[in-house]
C-alpha cells in the first residue's frame, strides 16, 4: 500500500470513528432526561373556571355571613392591595379588619352579595385580570358597582392579589 493510500485509509478510519462518536453523543442527548427544559404552562379553560369559582365561593361565604370564608379568596400577604371608597389598603390583615369593623358586629348587616363576571383576561399562565360587577342588597350598606381584580396562581390556588372596587353613583 502506498503511503498516500495508508494516509487516506487512516483518515477515513478517523472520520468514521469521529462520526460514530458524534452519532452516539446525539443518541445519548436525545434519550437523556432534560436538565434545563422549562414546563410551558398556559392559562387554560380550567384556570378560567378556577378563577370564577373563587368569586362564586366568596359570594357564597358572604351570603352565609362567613367573613373569614370570604377573605379566603384573597392572598394572605402584606402585598395585597385593596382599593375602595377612595382609600387604598395594603395587606390581607388590614383588609380583613376593615370588613370586620363594618360587618362583623351584625352578621345580618352583610346582606346578599352577587358578582357578575364581564371579562377575564389572562396575564400569562399564572395571572388574570377580572372585570365584573357587584351588587349588595339586604344590607345596612347596600350598593352596586364594578370591580377589577387581579388574580395570581399561588401554591394554595388562584387568589386575588389586587382589588379595585367602585360604587356606582346614586
Amino acid at each position: 500500500m502506498s503511503p498516500w493510500m495508508a494516509t487516506c485509509a487512516s483518515g477515513r478510519s478517523r472520520m468514521w470513528s469521529s462520526a460514530a462518536v458524534v452519532a452516539l453523543a446525539l443518541v445519548a442527548c436525545a434519550s437523556a432526561p432534560p436538565t434545563d427544559r422549562r414546563i410551558v404552562r398556559r392559562f387554560e379553560p380550567m384556570d378560567h373556571t378556577a378563577v370564577t369559582d373563587v368569586l362564586r365561593t366568596q359570594a357564597d361565604a358572604w351570603n352565609r355571613g362567613d367573613l373569614a370564608g370570604y377573605m379566603d379568596g384573597y392572598a394572605k400577604t402584606d402585598n395585597l392591595v385593596f382599593t375602595s371608597g377612595g382609600k387604598v389598603r395594603r395587606g390581607w390583615r388590614a383588609t380583613f379588619d376593615t370588613y370586620q369593623q363594618k360587618y362583623a358586629a351584625k352578621p345580618g348587616a352583610m346582606g346578599h352579595l352577587e358578582f357578575g363576571v364581564i371579562q377575564i383576561d389572562a396575564l400569562g399562565a399564572d395571572g388574570a385580570v377580572v372585570l365584573g360587577t357587584w351588587r349588595l342588597s339586604g344590607s345596612e350598606h347596600p350598593g352596586n358597582g364594578v370591580f377589577t381584580v387581579v388574580f395570581a396562581r399561588l401554591s394554595e390556588g388562584w387568589r386575588i392579589v389586587h382589588d379595585h372596587t367602585s360604587l356606582a353613583s346614586p
